[in-house]
């Protein structure tokens, strides 16, 4: 080819290639947010409804504003930034995360997901692209405590939630009005089943898999669902010296039996589900008396809701037999039921589709931690975006993940919305 053929050709070239988003400015933003909240280990305490996440939300909104989204605060108190689309009566397609972490946490969890679809936005603004759909860039209230933001659009939220005491010390009531949003409103943030076109959401992996893998992209499969619940055992509280060990009717033997036969049950058949006793209380807590009721917090998640409810009855059924060979009883009230939430298969093979395009490997793998998206499935089809995190360390100051990974992970963000935007079906 002659060289001024090849000119002639570079306009047309450029405009075919795939916009890409500014992986520095994106990096720039994450290093910024990081200043609120920063804690003496290098990560941030910016627990739902503090000063620091106050803070944090003000510089995001500048960021929204700065990429050309309408952007406001609605009653849940959550940033919401709107982008119109070229075509009217359509629904919009919504991508965002959360920016609350949780005590002591990284600068990565939730950060990547929402800063990633700021710099989307303002990439499109940049390169003159106008999608078909309404584009909405949600940044989420208090995904970390009681994933307030996203329970209100699906119209989740009742009472009790919102009467919790957050990290912050505030209830979650008073922690809505201090971010600017108004909890006697929220029936108007609510939206209806079949209200989007669909929602994609990037997020650290929050464990080792790609990382270990060398794996750049994950394509979440679904979002695991979730039993909390409290189990107290009642024993018979007795002088430790003078009780002997035959006649005694130990509550926290009882509870370290329970917590060896969850560990069993849980993995003895196939799968990938998991279980955890997170905490124990005893009481009455003296070195010189037989503990006479120990309470304990048991969790089990697994992407089959059927599957945890199966579990749960296994374990209460081993619970019964423990409490009749001890001499002690055991109590469960359920706390927490979120089911699990499969992301769209549509959107599993745009977003895997989409990874190709850019030259990127991607594999299927499940979501272990909640996120918004389990909310928004209320609403519509749900898509998720892994990228690796560094030796699978989440929830903690060490959390990180690689600049070329975050930008890699805004590109197929960016890529698969603009596939979304294309699929006439929606």
């Amino acid at each position: 080819m002659k060289p001024w053929i090849a000119l002639l050709l570079l306009p047309s070239l450029a405009a075919a290639a795939p916009p890409g988003v500014d992986g520095a400015r994106l990096v720039g933003h994450l290093e910024a947010l990081s200043a609120f909240g920063r804690n003496p280990e290098g990560g941030v305490s910016r627990v739902a409804y503090s000063e620091a996440d106050r803070a944090g939300r003000e510089y995001v909104l500048g960021l929204m504003r700065a990429a050309g989204l309408e952007a406001s605060i609605d009653a849940a108190g959550n940033l919401v930034g709107r982008r119109a689309g070229r075509t009217t009566g359509l629904r919009p397609i919504v991508i965002g995360s959360h920016i609350d972490s949780v005590p002591s946490g990284g600068n990565y969890d939730g950060d990547v997901g929402s800063l990633a679809a700021i710099e989307v936005a303002q990439v499109l603004r940049e390169r003159g692209i106008a999608l078909r759909h309404p584009l909405e860039v949600i940044v989420f209230s208090n995904e970390e405590g009681v994933m307030l933001g996203s329970g209100a659009l699906a119209g989740t939220v009742d009472a009790a939630r919102l009467d919790s005491v957050s990290q912050s010390g505030r209830t979650v009531r008073d922690g809505v009005r201090f971010i600017g949003g108004d909890p006697e409103r929220l029936e108007g943030v609510r939206r209806e089943p079949g209200s989007i076109a669909g929602y994609l959401e990037l997020h650290i992996e929050q464990g080792a898999v790609l990382d270990r893998e060398h794996v750049p992209i994950g394509v979440v499969e679904g979002i695991v669902g979730i039993l909390d619940s409290e189990v107290v055992v009642d024993g018979f509280a007795n002088h430790a010296g003078t009780t002997p060990m035959a006649e005694r009717h130990d509550a926290l033997l009882s509870a370290a039996r329970f917590i060896e036969a969850v560990h069993a049950t849980v993995t003895g058949e196939p799968g990938r589900q998991v279980g955890t006793v997170g905490w124990v209380r005893a009481e009455p807590g003296a070195y010189n008396v037989v503990p006479g009721r120990v309470t304990l917090g048991l969790e089990i998640r697994d992407l089959d809701t059927r599957r945890i409810e199966a579990l749960f009855a296994k374990i209460r059924a081993g619970a019964n037999e423990i409490g009749r060979r001890d001499g002690t009883a055991f109590r469960f009230q359920r706390t927490l039921l979120t089911p699990g939430a499969p992301t769209d298969p549509s959107l599993q093979a745009l977003i895997a589709a989409s990874a190709a395009r850019l030259g990127l490997a991607s594999r299927p793998l499940p979501s272990g931690a909640g996120h918004d998206a389990q909310e928004m499935a209320r609403l519509g089809p749900i898509g998720m975006i892994f990228i690796p995190s560094v030796d699978g360390i989440s929830h903690s100051p060490r959390e990180r993940s690689r600049p070329a990974e975050i930008e890699n992970g805004a590109n197929v963000l960016l890529e698969s919305l603009r596939a979304l935007d294309d699929d006439r079906r929606r």
